[in-house]
């Protein structure tokens, strides 16, 4: 951190992001729910398999977030979530973004914004993302046990 502090964001104010990715598919989980006892709750289920991928990034202290919805996973994407999150970064500012390193996050194609630095999560350490939790609540209120009509209705959720 301090390295970063004496080189790229010399002078700048640090914001510290955090940015994951989410797939939503119309196959959704199915969490608990309520039901009186004796009966059995219905669980809508889709058999359709299209997906879309959430990339989501909060900056917890200065309240900040920037997402977008995309229809694949990969270095193009991240590229695009990066100059929206670069977008969302104070002008007088230098965005320190953590995040794990997916293959698209660490590739050689990946155009990462000036006002940007990224700083990879060990392996196999999601619990460290508070962005997981974000997913976490997305799954269990807005998009388990529903069917959603189309990807356009699915993304307008969201």
């Amino acid at each position: 951190m301090a390295e970063i502090a004496a080189g790229a964001a010399r002078g700048k104010q640090i914001e510290i992001w955090f940015e994951d990715e989410a797939r939503i598919g119309q196959k959704n989980k199915i969490t608990r729910r309520w039901a009186k006892r004796g009966t059995r709750p219905s669980a809508p289920h889709d058999q359709r398999t299209r997906s879309a991928y959430i990339f989501g990034a909060i900056c917890p202290k200065l309240g900040k977030a920037a997402a977008l919805v995309m229809p694949w996973c990969d270095t193009y994407a991240m590229t695009q979530h990066l100059a929206e999150i670069a977008r969302h970064v104070a002008d007088d500012a230098h965005a320190i973004l953590i995040m794990d390193q997916a293959g698209w996050h660490m590739s050689n194609n990946l155009v990462v914004p000036e006002n940007i630095t990224i700083l990879p999560l060990p392996p196999k350490s999601p619990e460290l993302n508070p962005v997981e939790n974000l997913w976490l609540f997305m799954r269990e209120n807005w998009l388990s046990n529903r069917v959603f009509k189309s990807s356009y209705v699915r993304c307008q959720v969201v």
